[in-house]
């Protein structure tokens, strides 16, 4: 649980993005960029996936930023497809990196849920081709980076792929096309479905092992 959640608007393309900031006790060792699910299907930063990771992350001693997408919240415009979306969390990223300098010195990660997997794994390789700092760590659950991609995708061979085997909005199969095609494992979680109802705790445990590393 957080220890404190301070509300942050940035400057995206279209205009505001309304941000959630977690702080952890104590000064952070990093920070956090998680992305949520499809706007238009009532996702939005407080999803239960999306705030499990964000909660990983200040448990491990981060700062979690949890921003809406463009149209949610207090979010201006309106859906892009992902690739508004992309070019604002690019922003975001700049933007955040200038006013808290001694947290960017540190470890970051980036994870994203359902659509939000499109938009951080295109964000990642957005920063690398032009040779900005990547984060050490991507988590991608419920992916449909397929889904949204429109641009070629690189992303790193440690990402932590997290996936339902009942999953019935990205049905498994089409995750692990997606995998295949960057050579990346996935963990699969029995029984769980898109949203990993009961099956959180399992999410937090990998997400924690992967912050261990960083």
């Amino acid at each position: 649980m957080a220890v404190r959640t301070e509300q942050m608007v940035f400057q995206g393309l279209a205009g505001d993005i309304s941000c959630a900031i977690d702080w952890p006790d104590g000064e952070p060792r990093g920070w956090a960029l998680v992305l949520h699910p499809h706007p238009l299907q009532g996702g939005a930063r407080d999803n239960k996936v999306v705030t499990t990771i964000a909660r990983s992350c200040v448990q491990s001693g981060m700062a979690a930023v949890r921003p809406n997408f463009r149209g949610v919240g207090g979010s201006a415009g309106e859906f892009d497809n992902a690739v508004g979306e992309t070019a604002d969390m690019l922003e975001l990223i700049r933007q955040f990196r200038e006013q808290y300098p001694e947290l960017v010195a540190g470890k970051w990660l980036m994870g994203g849920f359902s659509f939000g997997t499109s938009v951080a794994a295109q964000v990642y390789s957005t920063l690398a081709q032009e040779g900005r700092p990547v984060p050490g760590a991507l988590v991608l659950a419920g992916s449909a980076v397929a889904r949204f991609r429109f641009r070629d995708v690189h992303v790193p061979a440690d990402t932590l792929l997290l996936h339902g085997e009942d999953d019935d909005v990205v049905p498994l199969e089409e995750a692990m096309v997606f995998a295949r095609e960057k050579g990346l494992p996935m963990v699969v979680v029995p029984e769980a479905g898109h949203f990993f109802h009961r099956k959180l705790t399992i999410v937090k445990q990998f997400v924690l092992q992967r912050l261990a590393l960083l």
